[in-house]
């Protein structure tokens, strides 16, 4: 509705993981230099963690994006499934089909496939988002796919991402073994006051806005108050304030619509 009013091309606050509009903030530029760095040097399993909306997932898929032709990927979104159906779900993503619906001969086909890939200098890579969802026993058996490795290096890469519970869970004594097989660890913390004025204008440029939209004193504080750096809340804010200014007729957003946004905002999630 309001693109025109602005000069806009497109949204810029829609609440979707757009690697378009990836902002790097020091924490999300080391997050994909740390993912990199974990996959190029094939360390087996690799933690990505955060708080809801932190951008983890936008970050992942900027990472696929950065992969180049030596990589095989499999990026699972949802990983709330049973231990058969989480490998059914991998080799289908890989374009595999095994001989049977047994667990063995599913592992089977995937070690099959990585020597394979091996053998033409690829890595193959597998990203489980909302990896703290997976139960304790799919997660045992996720450790198993480690054990597919030559005597010098990982035949697949596989990045564990998730919320805080994540770490809390692979804290499990149940799950030494795999905690101490992941070789690179990070956590993305929210973005600080001076990250979230950059992040806003940022988008806002990437929609195509040239001259930028102007905000009043104290908005980009309230802002940051009221999201503690999450970028998805400020995402919902400013394209909330983004629609009650245009109503308004105003070309700039003022604090008294930022306030009215999050009051419509809290409303909504009561």
């Amino acid at each position: 509705m309001y693109l025109d009013f602005y000069g806009l091309k497109e949204y810029p606050f829609n609440v979707t993981s757009d690697p378009s509009f990836l902002y790097l903030s020091d924490q999300h530029r080391e997050a994909l230099a740390y993912l990199q760095y974990g996959i190029e040097s094939r360390k087996g399993f690799l933690e990505i963690t955060g708080e809801i909306g932190a951008g983890k997932t936008t970050v992942c898929k900027a990472l696929l994006a950065k992969l180049d032709g030596s990589c095989r990927t499999a990026f699972m979104l949802h990983s709330d499934l049973s231990e058969l159906q989480l490998i059914e779900a991998i080799l289908e993503d890989y374009g595999l089909t095994a001989r049977r619906r047994t667990k063995i001969d599913m592992l089977r086909e995937l070690n099959r496939f990585l020597l394979e890939e091996l053998q033409h200098h690829t890595n193959v890579v597998l990203i489980l988002d909302e990896a703290q969802t997976l139960k304790i026993k799919t997660l045992e058996t996720i450790r198993l796919l480690s054990n597919l490795e030559t005597d010098k290096e990982k035949l697949m890469q596989i990045v564990l991402v998730g919320q805080p519970e994540l770490r809390k869970k692979l804290a499990s004594p149940r799950l030494t073994q795999l905690r101490q097989r992941i070789g690179i660890r990070y956590h993305i913390n929210p973005l600080t006051a001076h990250d979230v004025q950059k992040y806003i204008h940022h988008r806002i440029h990437v929609a195509g806005c040239s001259t930028g939209i102007d905000f009043g004193p104290g908005c980009f504080e309230r802002i940051h108050h009221y999201s503690a750096g999450v970028p998805r809340l400020i995402n919902l804010v400013c394209d909330r304030a983004l629609l009650a200014s245009y109503v308004k007729g105003r070309s700039v957003v003022e604090l008294d619509v930022i306030e009215q946004s999050i009051i419509e905002i809290e409303g909504e999630s009561v």
